[in-house]
Formats: structure tokens, sequence, C-alpha cells
């Protein structure tokens, strides 16, 4: 057989090996839900799925109008919440004609977040998860 013809066959065992299934375990599950605060949907936010034991890749994405859906790598998961609003303006530079920014404060306490204490386990295919948080 020549070179032109055994690489053809390799690229078509690989092909019918991924399409059949016998390719990489899948890392990640797919997670989607919803997320309160004190009763009311989290109008725009983020979550961050980062997995406990420090192995596999973090996930995450946006939270709108109380809705999220994402990717989290498989296993338990440290879930961190975020839900910033804006508490003023500043200037960029201590000049007239400055851009101005707006300025965030963290709405959630940090037990949601910085200092996370929730936890989620995703399994293969897809996750549903809500989460009710509470402001004491």
């Amino acid at each position: 057989m020549n070179l032109t013809k055994c690489c053809i066959s390799l690229v078509a065992v690989c092909v019918l090996c991924l399409s059949s299934g016998c390719g990489p375990e899948p890392v990640v599950g797919e997670i989607f839900g919803t997320i309160s605060f004190d009763g009311k949907p989290i109008d725009k936010g983020s979550i961050s799925f980062v997995p406990a034991n420090g192995q596999g890749p973090s996930g995450g994405g946006e939270i709108k109008d109380g809705k999220y859906k994402c990717d989290a790598a498989l296993g338990e998961c440290k879930v961190e919440i975020r839900s910033p609003k804006v508490v003023g303006k500043r200037k960029l530079y201590d000049t007239p004609e400055s851009p101005v920014q707006e300025v965030f404060e963290e709405v959630l306490p940090q037990k949601y977040n910085e200092a996370t204490e929730l936890r989620v386990q995703i399994q293969k295919g897809k996750n549903e998860k809500d989460w009710d948080l509470k402001s004491m």
C-alpha cells in the first residue's frame, strides 16, 4: 500500500471512530436553571463553576432575567454567583475632560462568591439546578 492510500485509510478510521462514539469521554456537562435572591430573580450577573478538586476546566456564564445556562466540569464543583450593581461614577483622570467610569458594588453576600459555600455535582448530559439565595 502506498503512503497516500495509507493516510486516507488512517483518516477514514479516525473519522469512523470519532463518529461512532469511541473518542474521548466528555469532561463537561451542561447545567442550567434559575437564580433568585430573597425571592426575586437576579436581573444580571454571572455564575462560575470551579472543580472542587482543582482538576479540569472551570466553566460559567451570564445570568440574565434570573436564568443561566453553561457548561461545567464533571464532578463536584464550587459555585460562585455574582450580581454587581452600579453605585456611582468616577473620573478616570483628574482632568475636566476625563472620561467617566461606573463604580460597581457586589449585591450578594461573600458566601455566594468570594467565600462560596455553594457546591453542585455535575453529571454527563444535562443538569438542572435552581438557586434560591438569601441575604441572611
